[in-house]
């Protein structure tokens, strides 16, 4: 294993971890992995503490020094799949997708197929190779749970533009959210650091440790006698960032299954979408921008709440 390629994490075990199932907790410190490929780590010996092997049900003690070595996938685990994409825009350079509600947008260990990557690889060949196997052409992504747009890269000069953008904070992000409560004011900005909640550690949350600076700006388009109905620009792009703010300052997106009341209203998930994208064109130079309408079973919910 010295001479293969893997990447590593290290982990020290902190006292509200003391006793816990090395499986579970490794389990819990990334939200793509899963436990059953877990197991299969620490069965390969990719997993050490204090620099020796462990079994699944190793309980942690205080202090414990963790290493993790994941191999790099296998190219051939990624196959094209005819998934259906509503692809929106595409030239040479950029695509740029619709994504439903409930797509995952790249495979990850353990889950390496159904997703827009594989949809992707089916409907194109050429998807830029910076950020490898699993995930060719992604220059950012939303959540499963999220619809709306996304851009990918068809070549390397385009994501590395792409990405430079993002980086800048030039790219338009706009999301449509309907969520828990009303409002006593027309706008507003959340500046508040997101990381791994600590208690919890599939979760994002506002922390003021090991947390990176985290801004959503939101305007509220319409109000409800128990919801409103608002509009997020995007300053950072920081994983489950508009859900951990909006629960962070107590209107929680409504159907939101991690952070929201578990109330979906009907909907068949939550209430949040990617309506607006703009950017730069990484060959023409143009400002490129595209608006989606927000999903049918989101938009019957909005009306019912107009009649109430």
């Amino acid at each position: 294993m010295d001479q293969e390629r893997y990447e590593r994490y290290d982990y020290y075990v902190e006292a509200e971890d003391i006793g816990e199932r090395i499986d579970r907790y490794l389990t819990n410190q990334e939200e793509d992995w899963t436990r059953t490929q877990v197991q299969k780590w620490i069965k390969e010996e990719r997993v050490t503490v204090e620099g020796e092997p462990v079994k699944a049900n190793y309980k942690l003690r205080l202090g414990d020094h963790i290493i993790l070595k994941v191999p790099p996938p296998a190219e051939l685990e990624i196959k094209p799949e005819d998934i259906p994409i509503h692809i929106v825009y595409e030239d040479q350079d950029v695509i740029v997708i619709d994504k439903p509600r409930g797509l995952v947008v790249h495979p990850a260990p353990g889950n390496y197929s159904g997703t827009i990557v594989n949809g992707l690889l089916y409907h194109c060949k050429d998807l830029s190779g910076i950020n490898g196997v699993l995930r060719p052409g992604i220059v950012h992504r939303i959540d499963k749970d999220t619809s709306g747009l996304i851009m990918v890269a068809k070549n390397d000069k385009a994501h590395l533009s792409l990405a430079q953008q993002l980086q800048e904070h030039t790219v338009e992000r706009k999301y449509i959210a309907l969520v828990h409560g009303t409002f006593p004011h027309e706008v507003g900005t959340v500046d508040a650091p997101i990381g791994r909640d600590p208690k919890d550690r599939k979760k994002m949350a506002v922390v003021f440790e090991n947390s990176k600076h985290a801004i959503t700006h939101f305007v509220v388009k319409e109000r409800f006698k128990q919801h409103s109905l608002i509009e997020c620009r995007l300053e950072t792009g920081r994983t489950h960032q508009i859900r951990v703010h909006m629960q962070y300052i107590g209107h929680p997106i409504v159907g939101d299954p991690k952070y929201g009341k578990g109330d979906t209203l009907g909907m068949n998930g939550q209430a949040l979408h990617a309506s607006t994208l703009g950017f730069v064109h990484p060959r023409s130079g143009e400002r490129l921008i595209f608006q989606s309408e927000i999903p049918h079973d989101m938009s019957a919910v909005i009306e019912r709440l107009r009649h109430m």
